[in-house]
């Protein structure tokens, strides 16, 4: 039997030809591949920081009691409402009556509405009860601060001082009678009476000292001295 010759068969010398031939276009596809990927990765680095510098999203409007404060107007009459509730707390109707309707004026309607409910009970409490002779501590009492509020010093003290016999350990008494005593230009009996509240409620010390009423005394020695004992203390 004749030998044969075993030799490598033409064709896949030319499959290895070919293969290298295919093996340069896969080469630049590969580049182009890397390049593209690189240029996504580069592109999406880039959107990855601009999409940091976008804000995550807007905070909520500050809020007091459910009235947002974004709007320069309403915070505006909220510190006329604080105010208006300051006065009507000190008894000063009149005055809160006033800051009250100036509220009624502002934005908002939340506002408006609590401010309208006590510019309500101030008006009730300024009226005068001449149709009814006042029986109790406190109702001589709101009647001399009725009184106080339209300016009619004699029924205001005369009122007070039923109060204060009645009740003569109330503070509220002795206090009030103190900023009458200061409108009316009494600075011994005004302090007077405002020593006694103090001693029966520390609390007026404070009050006193934002108190418009006692901007009387602010020049007197012993007023300082009965608002700021801690002032004295060090001195000595």
């Amino acid at each position: 039997m004749p030998k044969c010759r075993l030799g490598r068969p033409t064709h896949i010398r030319l499959t290895r030809e070919s293969g290298s031939v295919s093996i340069r276009p896969m080469a630049k596809a590969r580049k182009a591949a890397a390049g593209s990927s690189s240029h996504s990765k580069s592109s999406g680095h880039g959107q990855s920081k601009s999409q940091k510098k976008k804000p995550l999203g807007q905070a909520p409007p500050p809020q007091r009691g459910g009235v947002e404060l974004v709007d320069p107007r309403v915070q505006a009459q909220l510190k006329t409402y604080d105010e208006a509730l300051a006065l009507f707390h000190q008894q000063k109707f009149a005055k809160a009556k006033q800051e009250l309707e100036e509220v009624l004026k502002g934005p908002s309607k939340e506002l408006a509405d609590r401010a309208r409910m006590h510019l309500k009970i101030a008006e009730q409490r300024m009226k005068p009860s001449q149709e009814k002779n006042p029986h109790t501590a406190e109702e001589h009492y709101q009647r001399g601060v009725a009184m106080m509020n339209i300016g009619r010093w004699d029924d205001a003290r005369e009122s007070l001082d039923k109060a204060r016999k009645a009740a003569p350990k109330a503070d509220h008494i002795h206090y009030a009678l103190a900023a009458l005593d200061c409108l009316t230009g009494e600075a011994d009996s005004a302090l007077a009476n405002l020593k006694v509240a103090i001693q029966l409620r520390p609390e007026n010390r404070y009050h006193a000292r934002n108190d418009e009423d006692f901007a009387f005394l602010q020049e007197d020695p012993r007023f300082t001295e009965l608002l700021y004992p801690e002032k004295d203390g060090l001195a000595s």
